[in-house]
């Protein structure tokens, strides 16, 4: 029979022999759950070999998947006497010959293609075998030694033949030439007919007869007969072979193996109705390519994927290496960008794309799948004769560039060749053509969609993800990388895999690649091991990456953590189209991609060559340092395949050894690489030579495409697949979200030259953000606990309980809300679903808390002990309360006495009480000299002034106001004078500071720099907070809360200051005006002010007299009110201690309030219930709506400062606006519980003094007892109220009077709230500002981690800005500078670290530079906050202003910033 395989060029000839086989082979790979069954009689024909290499590899698959089907085929052949031979009689013989044996040694001597009785395992008897038929192929090398010229198919009838007459016919009516084994060819046999009428036919027939010992002979022309008796089977062998040889040579008839299906009663799988809609889905897709040239089809077919896509993968990586004017650039770059994804969407509607995709989208399930198979044969049918030219046009012209090249001919002539032979290459390349192209042109139309979000004729790209989401589901495998261009398309890759969340859940894998020198076999490997369908064979070498799904079996589930393995196939190393350094780039880009991308990595070294194996382990080796250095940790098992000798121990070991010697050397060689310490490859990963060391052997025996798959290669994949499952039995895998994040993460690093720079782990970031939130709930936890706790024990002080606070009672007194949040820590690091990522902060955190609670410990211990020095301070004026009371009340009862029926009006009684308070406070204070109020401003001007500055600049600096905004101004040129003292040699302040940068390959250095340069402006501003700071450190150390104020505190820090400004003077050489000297002085002056205020208001009213007793007015005209009323002592006792308790209760109020209503704030307000990036987001949101250039300025200057004033404004406006109700019920929750609380007291102290027959001394110590913990009450003086005995009757006045105190709180002005210790702003700013305010050394951007000393964590922000925003500008000129510092680290721009340094460093490499680049991360990132953009275009005249500067020529705005509107922008900060 001929055959022409799927159309291919192959023409094979069979012979048909009638002897059993092995039905093993029957298996049709190419139809998915197909078998070529050809009914009746139960005959099957079974392809073998069908893809050379392909079908073995498919063989040794199912063995691994199935081990046992072998042996099943084994027990099914009967390999006993009768063995399918036609015999005319029956005939004893000594021994039995094996048709298939002698088969097997035709086709191939060294490997049994069909089984027969004298194999291993073989069984007594036949149970399915009798009546299959089975097919192999011969294919031949190409070399002298073949036993046949052309591919020889061979079909194999079991059984005997005469008992299966339908299956006879077909084969003797299809075969080319037909070989006979009978006993004897004697007359009279059942068989002889059969014989004759073979022998009467034209055909050509072989007779071999058992029991004859001749030799060939030709009966007759195209007849021959061959004796068997007493033969070896190699001469019979040969003599078979050179029958067929001569009887191929001649004419022959052939056939196709799809003929079969016409036989009569001949039923094929292909009939099947789901096979057939598929088929005929596949062709009316692949008609419309019939007769193109296949090198035209992408081209013509699949636009987005050619040309276009490789030029936006070209743009693309241009953008992460700028040079010259970058933002202009990446403007245009990005324009460039947005055009192509719009060329693409108009060229995205080609039929054979329309097509394909409707029968993805209609088509069912199974359909689908015959679809898919239908359509990649006849893709690789249409490709086949093409492809075999172009190889063959290519071998011929290599072989002429060759002969030339020898001759050392260097005429025009070779050139021309070569030219040809690169024409040729670009052909092969446009000529390889197969499904995985039409699944990447679906990725680039719905790319190119998504991005333009243009409306188009081709509606349904919004559905390819998911449709691409089922094959993959489905077990197709999915092109992660682009290998033609060399990128991931990671829009397309990220909505896919969010579809396959959408359908799967998030669910957990373990990610399994594999890295290794090109056609070392990982592909098969892999297809081996898991069954999957990666191509393989040297031509279709995998390009780029693919991936495919496995699911984890239900019986072996629960030894596992995660729900699939998901493969990562990837294309060699060191492929032989790239050369040079593009191969070194490419290679160590891909090996960091796939380490990265991994769970575990197979490390496939082929052969035994020490020069390849080092090509691999230096690539391998730094891809591994550069995961340990972005704290990932990937496992690895290096397979050592093709070894020829695997069971030699001895020789392993020491192979192990050297492969331990050799990886030490390359970990030593990267550390270098990558500036880090290793001495050993185990310093780098965790790894076990021992272990993680496997040697394989070799795939085939022999050479192919003859040469038989080798068991111990099974063998080596089914115990390298044990060692994957032992090692992934530990591990938990990842969640397909955060493998799509990893990809992200680690391809925006790769698309930079350094990677460990670049890398941004995006999920881990994600996670330490949420941990920073959950920091944030333990840590408010802790604070608000310890402001209950400092509220407790101040009043007890103010009560003059407590007079020393020890340390050990505060940890005390919260030790068990500690215990809480530790346990709360625990739950989190333990039972989070990130808890392996989390694990690597859980010691440094819990330390963290522990430092917060040290911290809260001691700051209350520093103002309660302040609070009891301020108790001792005013002790002489307390001891004097008590008598001023007494006094007071007799004097007020005595007048009210003489008054009592003189009096007609409440007017009248204010007009006597006022005639005589003066007179009594004057008597009682006739020894005590009054406290003064302080005049701040005329003590300024008075220290100014002997300073020795003229009243008229104090006064005209003092009116102007500009000193109150110095630390924020743009240009401090105005407050310079270039002194004698100025270096004229262009080395002074202003060149020293340079700091610019080179752009490429015009080595033009662009310095940048300020309005003088940018490290004088930056000094001189870090002088001016320095001094502020200093200042207010030094007033704030100062005692005058407990006793007083003095001028002689300003004229220390205005003393302080001006050495200050004079030593920078001297050391910067250079001179400043007085203005800059006054102006700081008023300044710092400004901020100190309003502590000394409040300082000495407290001071004084604790201890001036004066103060305290017109404090008490109020309180004792209505006591004299009362007794003139005729009140009884009772009445007006009750009245007092009423109105004691009505400030001792709004004092308590006032100060707990604030803590609930912080805390309500912090967990129900957005801005404050997140970590310190969500503040920063609201921050700016408020300010781009207000739209107020001064507080951008205050930020950029001074961001704390602004955030303070957000809290402030934030709060106030929920206190009295919007969310007022929710505060006043806060209050009133408050007064009612403290109402409670004293109600219960009051009855608790009245029932035990009348229980003991107590006086009013008595009830008012156990009052105030009662009350000590809860309310700072003043002493209660009874001197006279001694006549009180009926105190049920004082309690129920309490009680009344307690009723209107609480109605009167309930509806207290929540501004009383800020007169009080406690404020909501503060203790929000307090919490919520306690993180790190360290800036971006380029552009000014305020770090966002929540913890304030975050280290080893390096400083970061999600976004930076424009440095034109921080008055970055070229040097020598007024031209701003727009770019932003995450761009300019990706280009090929240099700075200077600091203002003397010599030596540039490259923007990449900005980290060595040392502190304070050092410690920030700067991720290079081609994206831009719209929020910063907007800002540059609204302000932009305004910023030109402020800092005498233009945005002009290569420091203008790039036009797509204008085109932002604020409300993108404000959008945009969700993004961060």
């Amino acid at each position: 029979m001929e055959k022409e395989m799927d159309n291919t060029i192959f023409n094979e000839k069979t012979e048909s022999l009638n002897e059993p086989g092995v039905a093993e082979h029957s298996q049709n790979e190419d139809i998915p759950g197909g078998e070529d069954e050809f009914k009746p009689s139960q005959t099957a024909y079974m392809e073998k070999g069908k893809e050379r290499e392909n079908a073995v590899i498919k063989e040794k698959c199912n063995l691994l998947k199935a081990p046992g089907v072998s042996e099943h085929s084994q027990k099914n052949d009967d390999n006993t006497g009768g063995e399918g031979h036609i015999k005319p009689v029956p005939t004893k013989t000594k021994k039995k010959v094996s048709k298939s044996q002698l088969m097997n040694t035709v086709i191939n001597d060294r490997h049994s293609t069909f089984f027969h009785r004298n194999c291993p395992g073989s069984t007594k008897f036949r149970l399915l075998m009798d009546g299959v038929a089975e097919i192999a192929w011969y294919c031949p090398v190409g070399k002298p030694n073949d036993s046949f010229t052309d591919c020889i198919a061979f079909c194999n009838l079991h059984g005997d033949a005469l008992s299966f007459e339908k299956q006879r016919e077909i084969l003797i009516e299809k075969a080319s030439v037909t070989v006979v084994l009978v006993r004897t060819l004697e007359k009279g046999q059942k068989g002889t007919t059969v014989i004759s009428d073979l022998y009467r036919s034209p055909k050509p027939l072989i007779i071999l007869i058992a029991d004859n010992d001749g030799s060939a002979v030709q009966v007759k022309d195209g007849k021959y007969k061959v004796g068997l008796k007493d033969r070896s089977q190699s001469d019979v062998s040969e003599e078979l072979k050179g029958i067929i040889r001569k009887i191929l040579y001649g004419p022959h008839t052939s056939f196709q193996l799809e003929s079969m299906a016409k036989v009569p009663g001949v039923t094929v799988d292909e009939d099947d109705e789901v096979c057939q809609k598929g088929k005929s889905a596949a062709l009316k897709t692949v008609k419309m390519l019939q007769g193109m040239e296949i090198s035209k089809i992408k081209d013509t077919f699949l636009p987005c994927q050619g040309d276009l896509w490789h030029e936006w993968c070209r743009i693309n990586k241009e953008l992460y290496h700028l040079k010259g004017h970058i933002e202009q650039e990446k403007s245009q770059k990005q324009q460039q960008l947005s055009k192509i994804r719009q060329n693409q969407c108009k060229a995205s509607c080609s039929e054979l794309m329309k097509s394909f995709t409707e029968s993805l989208l209609s088509l069912p399930s199974k359909q689908k799948e015959y679809f898919l198979k239908w359509t990649q044969i006849l893709i690789d049918a249409l490709s086949t004769d093409d492809l075999s030219s172009i190889l063959q046009s290519y071998d011929e012209k290599w072989t002429e560039v060759l002969t030339l090249k020898k001759k050392h001919d260097k005429s025009d002539l070779l050139t021309s060749k070569q030219t040809e032979l690169e024409q040729i290459s670009k052909t092969l390349q446009s000529a390889t053509f197969g499904l995985e192209h039409i699944f990447r042109e679906m990725g680039q139309i719905y790319e190119a969609h998504r991005t333009v979000q243009a409306k188009s004729r081709h509606t349904d790209w919004s559905k390819y993800p998911e449709l691409a989401a089922d094959l993959m589901i489905s077990g197709h495998p999915v092109e992660l990388m682009d290998g033609d261009a060399g990128h991931v398309p990671l829009t397309w890759i990220s909505r896919l895999i969010k579809e396959l969340i959408k359908k799967l859940g998030d669910q957990r894998v373990f990610v399994l690649s594999v890295l290794g020198l090109q056609s070392s076999g990982k592909s098969t490997m892999l297809n081996a091991m898991f069954g999957l369908k990666f191509a393989v064979s040297a031509g279709r070498c995998t390009k780029g990456a693919f991936m495919q799904l496995v699911k984890v079996s239900e019986e072996i589930k629960k030894d596992f953590q995660f729900d699939y393995f998901l493969v990562v196939d990837t294309e060699g190393l060191r492929a032989l189209e790239l050369a040079g350094n593009a191969t070194l780039h490419h290679d160590n880009a891909l090996a960091t991609f796939v380490v990265g991308l991994g769970s575990m990595t197979l490390i496939n070294i082929f052969g035994e060559n020490p020069a390849e194996m080092q090509d691999v382990l230096q690539i391998v080796v730094q891809a591994f340092m550069r995961m340990k250095k972005v704290k990932l940790s990937p496992s690895c098992v290096f397979v050592h395949q093709n070894v020829t000798d695997i069971a030699a121990a001895e020789k392993n070991m020491d192979g192990k050894r050297r492969l331990q010697e050799k990886l030490d050397q390359m970990a030593q060689l990267a550390a270098k690489e990558e500036l880090c310490d290793a001495e050993c490859f185990s310093d780098i990963i965790d790894f076990d030579v021992q272990k993680d060391v496997k040697y394989f052997a070799q795939l085939w025996e022999g050479s192919p495409p003859m040469a038989p798959p080798n068991p111990g290669y099974s063998e080596s994949i089914q115990e390298l697949k044990n060692i994957i499952l032992s090692k992934a039995k530990c591990s938990a895998g990842i969640t397909l979200s955060h493998f799509n994040r990893k990809i992200h993460d680690l391809w925006k690093a790769l698309m930079n030259e350094h990677f460990v720079f670049s890398f941004k782990n995006t999920l881990e970031i994600a996670v330490y953000r949420k941990l920073e939130v959950e920091y944030g709930n333990w840590t408010w936890a802790l604070r608000s606990n310890m402001l209950a706790i400092e509220n407790q024990l101040h009043t007890r002080i103010e009560n003059g309980e407590l007079d020393k606070v020890e340390r050990s009672d505060l940890f005390k007194a919260m030790s068990e809300k500690y215990k809480e949040v530790e346990k709360d820590m625990s739950k989190y690091f333990e039972d989070d679903r990130d808890k392996e990522m989390l694990v690597q902060w859980r010691g440094r955190f819990e330390n963290k808390i522990k430092e917060f609670q040290e911290e809260l410990v001691r700051g209350v211990e520093r103002k309660l002990d302040e609070v009891i020095q301020q108790k001792k301070a005013c002790k002489k004026l307390d001891d004097k309360k008590t008598d001023f009371e007494n006094k007071l009340l007799q004097k007020s009862k005595k007048l009210a006495h003489k008054l009592k029926d003189k009096a007609k009006n409440e007017e009248e009684l204010k007009k006597h009480f006022n005639s005589v308070w003066d007179h009594w406070v004057k008597e009682l204070t006739a020894d005590a000299q009054p406290i003064q109020d302080i005049k701040l401003d005329d003590d300024q001007a008075n220290i100014l002034n002997d300073l020795g500055f003229e009243w008229n600049l104090i006064f005209e600096c003092k009116k102007n106001g500009r000193y109150k905004k110095i630390s924020e101004v743009g240009n401090y040129s105005d407050y310079i004078v270039l002194g004698k003292h100025q270096d004229t040699t262009g080395k002074g302040l202003a060149s020293q500071v340079a700091t610019f940068f080179e752009a490429g390959a015009k080595t033009i250095i662009n310095y940048l720099k300020r309005p003088f340069e940018h490290e004088d402006q930056e000094m001189i501003r870090s002088l001016i907070n320095s001094v502020e700071k200093q200042s207010l450190d030094a007033i704030m150390s100062k005692p005058v809360a407990t006793r007083g104020y003095s001028s002689t505190y300003l004229q220390e820090v205005a003393k302080t200051v001006q050495d200050t400004v004079t030593e920078f003077e001297s050391n910067k050489k250079c001179a400043f005006k007085k203005e800059f000297r006054v102006d700081l002085l008023l300044y710092v002056f400004d901020t100190a002010c309003s502590w000394l205020s409040q300082s000495h208001k407290k001071y004084k009213t604790s201890n001036d007299a004066h103060t305290y007793l017109e404090s008490k007015k109020t309180q004792y005209y209505n006591i004299f009110s009362s007794f003139c009323k005729g009140n009884s002592s009772a009445v007006v006792f009750g009245e007092m201690i009423c109105e004691k308790l009505r400030v001792s209760i709004v004092e308590a109020v006032c100060n707990k309030v604030p803590i609930n209503l912080a805390g309500e704030m912090r967990s129900t307000f957005p801005a404050f219930n997140g970590n310190r990036l969500n503040l920063e987001k609201h921050l700016l949101k408020s300010l781009a709506e207000k739209e107020d250039f001064d507080a951008f300025i205050t930020y950029i200057r001074n961001p704390r400062k602004q955030v303070e004033a957000f809290i402030k404004e934030k709060v106030n406006t929920y206190m009295l606006g919007e969310h007022k109700d929710k505060a006043l019920s806060i209050l009133r929750k408050n007064v009612e519980d403290i109402n409670k609380l004293v109600i219960q007291d009051l009855f608790d102290t009245t029932k035990k003094v009348k229980t003991q027959r107590g006086d009013t001394d008595m009830w008012a110590k156990e009052f105030s007892s009662l009350l000590s913990d809860k309310l700072t009450l003043d002493a209660i003086s009874c001197q006279n109220f001694k006549d009180i005995k009926n105190f049920d009757f004082l309690q129920e006045t309490i009680e009344k009077g307690l009723v209107s105190i609480t109605k009167m709180i309930s509806q207290l002005s929540l501004d009383k709230m800020k007169e009080f210790r406690l404020r909501p702003d503060q203790i929000l700013i307090d919490q919520l500002c306690n993180c790190c305010w360290e800036t971006c050394p380029f552009c000014a951007a305020v770090c966002t981690n929540t913890i304030k000393d975050h280290s080893p964590e390096d400083h970061s922000v999600p976004f930076h800005r424009s440095e034109a925003i921080n008055g970055w500008h070229y040097r020598n000129t007024e031209i701003l500078c727009v770019e932003f510092c995450t761009t300019q680290v990706a280009s090929e721009g240099s700075f200077y670290p600091c203002h003397d340094s010599n030596h540039t460093i490259p923007c990449k490499k900005y980290r060595t530079a040392g502190p304070p680049y050092e410690n920030w991360s700067i991720t290079p990132d081609e994206s831009k906050l719209k929020y910063w953009t907007w800002f540059v275009c609204q302000f932009q005249e305004k910023l030109e202003n402020h800092y005498g500067l233009k945005f002009t020529q290569h420091g203008e705005i790039p036009s797509e910033w204008k085109m932002h509107t604020k409300k993108e922008a404000i959008q945009s900060l969700d993004e961060m």
